[in-house]
């Protein structure tokens, strides 16, 4: 079973950014595919972003134009860009396969506020 290690969280001001980074082991990364999630309190789990082996990234409408999803497979790392952040996105990020399959590491807190 994979594990998957994230990090870059912290606090930042609306209109901030932040580069989150994930390092992956135990699997071939290189022939997965990637995603970030977030969740914030009492809400449930959702996919922020996604990218093919290939690296074709996919986003959602709520991130779209804001976050950007990038690879490096030699490095076995996933990395999401996350520019003009809003109070909003506040919430614990994760990373993991798009299926999902892997356990669910610790996440990297993002607190957006002024």
């Amino acid at each position: 079973q994979g594990q998957v290690v994230e990090s870059g969280g912290g606090l930042v001001q609306p209109g901030g950014s932040l580069r989150l980074s994930c390092v992956v082991s135990e699997i071939i990364f290189s022939t997965s595919n990637m995603g970030w999630y977030r969740q914030a309190p009492g809400r449930q789990r959702d996919l922020v972003a996604s990218i093919t082996t290939l690296g074709t990234p996919s986003y959602a409408d709520f991130v779209q134009g804001r976050f950007t999803i990038f690879r490096d497979n030699d490095k076995k790392t996933v990395y999401l860009q996350m520019d003009s952040l809003k109070p909003e996105d506040t919430a614990v990020y994760y990373c993991n396969t798009r299926d999902p399959s892997l356990d669910w590491g610790q996440g990297t807190q993002i607190t957006v506020s002024s």
